[in-house]
């Protein structure tokens, strides 16, 4: 659950800082008071998309941070593994900076995270239902969407098992498209592979020749201070009266001093070391000067050799290596383009079979769909007879289209809301109020599988009144037993089920606007479940009606209490 908010310098909010309990709570208020803002806070905090424009006026930054509980067997513990996140008897706490200059710094318990990781957290902790949703519900885009979340264990592998035959059909699809180009493309590649091909295979490259050859230019290059050095080298060691000779007079002394005093045998022996190490080192000296010879057309080979690499490099590769890759790749292309015909009818006889594969992945797919639309028209209409729409029937229609990455099938939901009227789109026939209830069932279908910390409906009893109220109030407050609920109303009957009442409203200091959140008492809840039965002007005749609703609320929340327990 999300146990508190904390908001500084965001919207038209100075500081605030919200407890929230377990239950059912709900944020009343006048329009423009900042009810909806609190929302987009907690939106901005799980992950949602941020703008400079959040951040109050004259500000730097707005800062959000909310500290969340949730339970050992959380999906939120699995993921915090995964990322190396420490949480410490259920708690996670989630903060977002958003800075005047458009940056967003995430943080999950204090550990800098990326936007997206903070979005991932956000969907395991919040669910938040926006108007926006309606939109959704009223798409046929995303129905087909909805009824794979619906029964999510039982098509998830299947519809992993359909993209994987699926993306290996597109991509053979795909090079057969390439195939069937017009000839003069055709034409026109095949030249072009035809010389790049011959220009590389005349190159006769080899790895690692570029790096040999460039090593022999420079020594070529520089072959009189080579050869200078050798020699004077040679000379300091094997002439007569230099190194190597008295080297020799050094070891022959110090030989007869060894065996006159034993402890100068280490010594002795190192001298005679160095003697013959540096007479070895005079014979491979003698040998490198005999075996060096400059050729100036050797040189120039080298020259050419190299320079042609570059000239490879510049057309096929930042590399020789990178180069002969390129070379083998067009080959092969080359190959299959002059056997065109052959390769085609391979690839043809290839793309029929993986169809055949996708067709029936698809149609295991298909068939777990509709089973599971049964089911959750089932489930909706229960939900729906407890929502005061018993009459109304919902049903999910399937239409075969082509093959696409989510299957074959196109869904959309139809209803029929009056007796004796024909199925029609969504869309077309559900009024506000029918949208909200069919979403408030969607969301009562999904929260028993969702695992979420927390529900935030914003505004979700939109276009109802009267019993309908009463009822979907009766259903938002059996979301939240045993786990947590928050819900912005204007309906008294909704409201009058909470465990927990926030009023929000909006003051004026200083000639600046702010939001200000107040926990109500009893009396307090009386009288705002009254303005908003009545409007302003509160009778004892209101005073009663909410007194009664409170009651009879209470009454109906120990029912479901009693009935889950």
């Amino acid at each position: 659950m999300l146990a508190e908010l904390s908001i500084k310098q965001f919207a038209i909010i100075d500081e605030l800082n919200i407890p929230f309990n377990r239950g059912m709570t709900v944020l009343t208020g006048e329009t423009g008071a900042g009810k909806s803002i609190l929302l987009d806070a907690i939106g901005l905090l799980v992950g949602g998309r941020g703008s400079s424009e959040f951040v109050r006026y004259g500000q730097d930054k707005a800062e959000i941070e909310g500290l969340f509980m949730v339970d050992a067997d959380h999906p939120v513990i699995e993921a915090a593994d995964q990322y190396g996140i420490e949480i410490e008897d259920g708690t996670v706490i989630l903060r977002r900076d958003l800075h005047s200059s458009g940056k967003s710094v995430c943080r999950i318990n204090g550990k800098m995270m990326p936007l997206s990781t903070l979005r991932e957290f956000g969907r395991l902790l919040v669910d938040i239902h926006g108007q926006h949703e309606h939109q959704h519900l009223m798409d046929p885009e995303f129905h087909l969407g909805i009824l794979d979340h619906f029964a999510e264990k039982e098509i998830e592998p299947l519809l992993a098992t359909y993209r994987t035959a699926f993306s290996e059909w597109k991509q053979i699809a795909d090079e057969l498209k390439r195939l069937s180009q017009s000839e003069q493309e055709l034409a026109q590649r095949l030249d072009l592979l035809s010389f790049q091909t011959k220009e590389i295979e005349a190159a006769d490259l080899k790895a690692g020749e570029e790096q040999a050859l460039t090593e022999e230019r420079n020594e070529l290059a520089n072959f009189e201070r080579i050869h200078q050095h050798i020699r004077l080298s040679y000379e300091a060691v094997a002439d007569e009266s230099n190194g190597l000779d008295q080297i020799g007079v050094a070891m022959r002394e110090m030989e007869e001093a060894a065996q006159l005093s034993s402890s100068l045998s280490a010594m002795a022996e190192t001298i005679s070391n160095a003697y013959y190490l540096l007479e070895d080192a005079k014979f491979q000296l003698r040998d490198q000067l005999d075996s060096l010879e400059f050729d100036p057309n050797r040189l120039d080979e080298i020259e050419t050799r190299l320079a042609l690499f570059q000239q490879l490099k510049r057309k096929y590769g930042t590399t020789i290596e990178e180069v002969i890759a390129y070379g083998e790749q067009i080959s092969e292309e080359l190959k299959s383009m002059t056997n065109r015909e052959e390769h085609v009818q391979t690839l043809t006889d290839e793309l029929e079979r993986l169809e055949q594969t996708v067709r029936e992945a698809g149609a295991e797919l298909t068939k777990a769909r509709k089973s599971a639309a049964e089911d959750l028209q089932q489930a909706i209409h229960r939900e729906l007879k407890e929502l005061y729409m018993e009459k109304t029937a919902f049903e999910v229609r399937f239409k075969e289209g082509n093959l696409k990455p989510d299957g074959m099938d196109e869904v959309e939901f139809y209803m029929m809301t009056n007796v004796g009227e024909p199925f029609k789109p969504l869309a077309k026939v559900a009024s506000g109020g029918e949208l909200s209830r069919v979403m408030l069932a969607l969301k009562s279908i999904f929260s028993r599988t969702v695992g979420v910390a927390s529900i935030i409906f914003d505004e979700v009893d939109t276009g109802v009144s009267g019993r309908v109220a009463q009822a979907m109030g009766e259903k938002i407050f059996r979301l939240s037993v045993g786990s947590q609920v928050l819900c912005i109303t204007h309906l008294a009957q909704v409201a009058a089920m909470a465990d927990q009442h926030l009023y929000i409203t909006k003051t004026e200091t200083d000639d600046r606007t702010k939001t200000n959140v107040t926990s109500l008492d009893h009396d307090s809840r009386v009288d705002e479940l009254g303005r908003m039965i009545a409007g302003a002007q509160m009778t004892d005749l209101t005073k009663q009606h909410v007194e009664e609703l409170l009651v009879m609320s209470q009454q109906l929340k120990q029912k479901f209490i009693k009935g889950v327990s």
